[in-house]
């Protein structure tokens, strides 16, 4: 018994379009060697999609290509992407052969007809070239003519064969209405195909918005859903998903303000690559803080990216200016780049799509959106906090430190950051209002929130000055803050009231200083007088005892003067005794003579 070896599926090999966001979406392209449908309504994007990846084939993967079609000359196919700078005629006389399948309007149908005239020239076409892409646009057209279910369901299959029996990578466009997968709109045709792309355009708020979605592709996963298109300077593009999982990279590095005192209050300034967003009302000075954030970014030589919405470039430099932030310079030296977008006649999606390309091309490590809230006014509020997550993911991917602001309409802070949900997803939250009392209206500054950072929680008052945006103490009294004039006066009686203060205290210390003096100078006194009296005492006392000492010595002289014993001058007590025992013994010889 023989055991049967378990053979592993090989995954279909893929061709890419060339167009980045399609083959992140189609995870690298069309399937190599089989058949693709594209299909939509008119003006949705099918010709320019297929004409667009023969191209790209012929351009990078060096792969010659055939271009079939039933609904346009060749003339007019090249003069309709010319706007895209392919250069088609150039490519049609080495990699690429046009052919005008289109049937002239006299001529006169008898019976049905077959593919297979034509299939025989493009065969003998595709070896001369050796081409390997193939592209039938409009081929419902050719369809329509048979006017027979069955003969088109039979040229179909044949195509299909024709297709495989040749090794081609192949397109076909076709229009349909409605229901795309009803029999009118050649619904067979989408089980016979291997892949499935559906092109859309609707209106939204007014504007047009172009979509297209992967329907089916066998053996290949795909992302799901409908993606926005666009059609820029140099042809189609589709907005892909992005990633799925997050960067496990997380920088540490801080990034300026511009503000010094704000770098101070957010801990040294904003992590490389975070998301910071900036809210306030009309006025309050957002785009200044962008602004600053920009000219720092560009003083330290780093590619900075500037998009505005609703405003031009021009006049943003040039308010700018008044507030001592200067941009021109770093525009003309190709270090900033300024990109402009009106919101009411561009849908969000194909400003995404334009915002994606920019930063492939500038390559930016500092990106500054002013202001996202605009996208939301042309279109539904869904489709803006989608677009707005889509982009901040978009540029945290890129590890480029971006500062969004975002207006507050009527002052509601909470209800702005419940519809578009920017700030869940920015790391940095920074909040500017008016503070309106005494007759003026100050601008305030605060921090909701800094991921990673132990922020400050006060208040700062923004003041701007030709010198540029400074941040300023608020003063806070009894439970009130202060700002502007009243802050002033509210300092300038501080500042009186300490020099009060520090006036009474120098007079004070002056009393003290002079009792101190008088009390040092009477200590002094009566120092000299215990001195004076401490010398009279010592004089005294010497003088005493030189007065004793003198009457001993002049008694011993006045003795040795009398020839009187030394001896007996020993001390005044002996010599009082001496005398005593003489007079005894004089009296002791009278007394004998008294007997007689």
């Amino acid at each position: 018994m023989t055991a049967k070896k378990s053979a592993t599926p090989r995954l279909p090999s893929k061709l890419p379009t060339g167009l980045q966001g399609f083959d992140e979406i189609s995870r690298g392209g069309l399937p190599r060697n089989r058949t693709s449908l594209v299909m939509g309504g008119p003006g949705t994007g099918k010709t320019v999609f297929a004409l667009q990846t023969l191209v790209n084939a012929a351009r990078e993967l060096k792969q010659p290509g055939i271009f079939v079609a039933f609904e346009e000359d060749t003339g007019a196919i090249f003069a309709n992407a010319a706007t895209f700078g392919w250069g088609l005629p150039a490519l049609a006389k080495r990699a690429l052969f046009f052919l005008d399948a289109r049937l002239s309007p006299t001529v006169v149908q008898s019976g049905d007809f077959e593919l297979s005239g034509m299939l025989a020239i493009l065969e003998a076409k595709k070896h001369e070239l050796g081409a390997g892409w193939i592209v039938f646009d409009g081929i419902d057209v050719l369809l329509a003519l048979l006017q027979n279910r069955s003969a088109e369901t039979r040229e179909i299959y044949r195509l299909r064969d024709w297709l495989t029996h040749n090794e081609l990578t192949a397109i076909i466009t076709a229009k349909v209405d409605g229901d795309a997968f009803s029999p009118a709109n050649y619904g067979f045709m989408q089980f016979m195909a291997d892949c499935v792309i559906r092109f859309d355009r609707r209106l939204e708020q007014t504007i047009p918005v172009r979509r297209l979605e992967i329907t089916k592709y066998r053996g290949s996963d795909f992302s799901a859903g409908e993606f926005p298109l666009s059609f820029g300077p140099h042809g189609m593009e589709v907005a892909a998903p992005g990633t799925a999982e997050f960067l496990p990279k997380a920088s540490t590095e801080r990034v300026s303000t511009g503000f010094e005192r704000l770098d101070s209050m957010l801990g040294g300034g904003l992590f490389r690559g975070s998301s910071t967003l900036i809210t306030g009302a009309p006025g309050t000075s957002k785009t200044t803080l962008a602004g600053k954030f920009a000219e720092s970014a560009c003083r330290r030589g780093e590619r900075t990216l500037f998009v505005s919405f609703d405003e031009g470039g021009e006049r943003i430099r040039r308010n700018l200016t008044s507030v001592g932030i200067h941009l021109d310079a770093y525009v003309k030296s190709g270090l900033l780049r300024m990109y402009s977008g009106r919101t009411d006649v561009t849908n969000p999606e194909e400003h995404l799509i334009r915002i994606a390309a920019l930063l492939l091309e500038h390559q930016p490590r500092c990106m500054v959106i002013d202001p996202l809230s605009a996208i939301a006014k042309s279109g539904a509020i869904g489709s803006a906090r989608a677009i707005g997550n889509r982009l901040i993911y978009k540029v945290r991917d890129h590890e480029i430190t971006v500062v969004i602001t975002s207006l507050v309409e009527g002052g509601d802070l909470q209800a702005e950051a419940t519809d578009l949900q920017i700030p869940t997803i920015a790391d940095t939250w920074i909040h500017l209002s008016y503070l309106v009392r005494g007759g003026e209206r100050n601008r305030a500054l605060t921090i909701i929130k800094s991921r990673g950072t132990q922020h400050s929680n006060q208040v700062r008052e923004l003041v701007l000055s030709a010198k540029g945006p400074e941040l300023a103490d608020v003063y806070s009294s009894g439970g009130e803050v202060l700002m502007g004039t009243l802050r002033w006066e509210k300092e300038a009686e501080e500042r009186a009231r300490k020099l009060q203060r520090h006036a009474e205290f120098s007079q004070k210390r002056r009393e003290l200083q002079f009792a101190e003096a008088d009390i040092a100078a009477r200590i002094a006194a009566l120092q000299l007088e215990l001195d004076r009296q401490r010398a009279a005492l010592a004089l005294y006392t010497s003088d005493a005892e030189a007065r004793h000492v003198s009457s001993g010595e002049w008694q011993d002289e006045l003795r040795r003067m009398r020839s009187a014993d030394v001896a007996n001058t020993a001390a005044p007590g002996k010599r009082r005794a001496g005398r005593i025992s003489a007079k005894s013994v004089k009296n002791s010889d009278k007394e004998p003579r008294r007997g007689a």
